[in-house]
C-alpha cells in the first residue's frame, strides 16, 4: 500500500478475539509499510446482555499505542461525534471491519457520514452474514455494506454472501493473513511441560471460542473410533464456551483422560504453547467463512484437519498442509486423524504449511484494500 494518512475502526484493545487480533495484526503491519495509521475502537461493544461469553475484555495490558473509544453502538450521538472526530483528523481512507449485523447501524451510518464529507471507506467483511441467522440480518447488512466505497473478503464463500444481497460495490477477494502478534514458537516439549502435557502423547488441539456451528460435537463423536487406533491420544480443548457446555461435556464423559478442557479465553501469551505443544489442529466446523484459528497454526508451522466447509478448503489444501474431511461425518474425521499419525504425515505437511504460509502475507490484504479504494461505485 503507498504510504497513507489511515484510520481503522473495528475491535481493539480491551476487547478481546478474533477480530481484535485481526485489527491489532492490520495496524502493526500499515505502520510498518510506512502509514499513518490511527485506530478507532468501541466504547460499548455489544451489552453485557447480548454478549455470550464470560466477557468481551481481555486481562491483558494496555499497548503503548491505544485506540481512540469512540463508537457506542447503542447512541447514534457517538456515531456522528465520531465522524467528526475522524473528519478532524484528516485521515484519507477509513477501513472498517464487519462480521455481525448488531454493528450495522453504527458502522453503516459512520461510512455514510464519512463519504459525504469526501473520505473513502473501504470494508474487510469478515462475515456478510451470521452463523446463526435471524430475520433482519441481510436487511442491515446491506445498510452497512452499501454504504462503502469498496469491499475486501477473505473466502470465496464470504464473497458468495456479499454477492446474495445484490450491492453495488466493488469487491475484492484476497487471502486471510497469518497471524503474526504471538510471537515466535517454541520447542514441542517447552510447550508441553509448560502445560502438564505428557511429552510421548499424540496431541490434538481443538482451539477457539466453542460454538455449535465449529463441530466440537462431531470431534467428539470421532474420538472412540481414534482412540481404538491410538489409545493414547489427547484432544486438548482450549477456548471459553459460547455454547453446550453441559451437553460437550456429557458427550466428553465416556473419554476419560483422553479430553482435557481448558473452559477459559486463552490470553495472547499462551497461545503458542497450546500451538506448538500439539501435533496438528482439528477444525471439524459444521458451516464457517474462513477461519483465524488456521492462520495461527500455520504461523507455528501446525498442519490442520478441517472439514470442506465455507474457505477452510481454501486455507488448507487437503494432503498438501493438511487433510480435508465432509462436515458432519465422525467416520471421515476420525479416518483422517487415524491416517495423520499412521502415516507420519507430520513432517511432511509441515512443510507444506511453510510454503502455504508465503502465500498469505498482509501486503496481499493491503493491495486488495488500495484496489477497491480506487475504484468507482457503478
Amino acid at each position: 500500500m503507498k504510504r497513507r494518512h489511515l484510520t481503522l475502526v473495528g475491535p481493539f484493545w480491551p476487547y478481546r478475539g478474533g477480530i481484535a487480533h485481526f485489527m491489532q495484526g492490520m495496524e502493526a503491519n500499515l505502520i510498518e509499510s510506512g502509514c499513518v495509521v490511527e485506530a478507532v475502537t468501541f466504547s460499548r461493544q455489544y451489552p453485557d446482555a447480548l454478549f455470550p461469553g464470560e466477557s468481551q475484555y481481555t486481562s491483558a495490558p494496555p499497548p503503548e499505542m491505544r485506540a481512540r473509544r469512540l463508537l457506542d453502538t447503542l447512541n447514534p450521538i457517538s456515531w456522528f461525534g465520531c465522524a467528526r472526530t475522524i473528519r478532524r483528523r484528516e485521515a484519507e481512507l477509513v477501513v472498517f471491519s464487519y462480521w455481525h449485523p448488531f454493528l450495522a447501524p453504527a458502522l453503516g451510518t459512520l461510512a455514510r457520514r464519512m463519504r459525504s464529507q469526501g473520505i473513502r471507506v473501504v470494508c474487510v467483511v469478515h462475515n456478510a452474514l451470521p452463523h446463526e441467522r435471524k430475520r433482519g440480518d441481510r436487511l442491515l447488512a446491506r445498510f452497512a455494506l452499501q454504504a462503502c466505497d469498496g469491499l475486501v473478503v477473505m473466502s470465496d464463500s464470504v464473497r458468495k454472501d456479499v454477492e446474495s444481497l445484490g450491492l453495488h460495490v466493488p469487491i475484492r477477494t484476497t487471502p486471510h493473513p497469518t497471524y503474526d502478534l504471538f510471537g515466535e514458537g517454541m520447542p514441542v516439549a517447552d510447550a508441553r511441560a509448560a502445560l502438564g502435557f505428557e511429552a510421548s502423547r499424540p496431541v490434538l488441539l481443538f482451539f477457539g471460542f466453542i460454538r455449535r456451528y465449529k463441530g466440537l460435537h462431531v470431534l467428539l463423536e470421532a474420538m472412540p473410533m481414534v482412540l481404538r487406533r491410538i489409545p493414547n491420544v489427547l484432544l486438548v480443548v482450549a477456548g471459553e464456551f459460547y455454547a453446550d457446555e453441559e451437553a460437550l461435556r456429557l458427550k466428553a464423559e465416556p473419554l476419560g483422560d483422553a479430553v482435557r478442557f481448558v473452559a477459559s479465553y486463552i490470553p495472547d501469551d499462551k497461545v503458542p504453547h497450546y500451538f506448538c505443544a500439539a501435533n496438528v489442529v482439528v477444525q471439524p466446523y459444521v458451516s464457517a467463512t474462513q477461519s483465524g484459528v488456521a492462520q495461527i497454526a500455520f504461523h507455528f508451522g501446525r498442519p490442520v484437519i478441517t472439514t470442506d466447509v465455507g474457505g477452510l478448503a481454501e486455507i488448507v489444501p487437503d494432503d498438501e498442509a493438511g487433510l480435508v474431511v465432509p462436515p458432519e461425518n465422525p467416520e471421515a474425521l476420525a479416518d483422517a486423524i487415524i491416517r495423520y499419525f499412521d502415516e507420519g504425515m507430520e513432517a511432511r505437511l509441515a512443510e507444506g504449511v511453510g510454503r502455504e504460509r508465503e502465500k498469505y502475507s498482509w501486503d496481499r490484504l493491503f493491495e486488495a484494500i488500495e484496489d477497491v479504494a480506487g475504484k468507482v461505485k457503478s
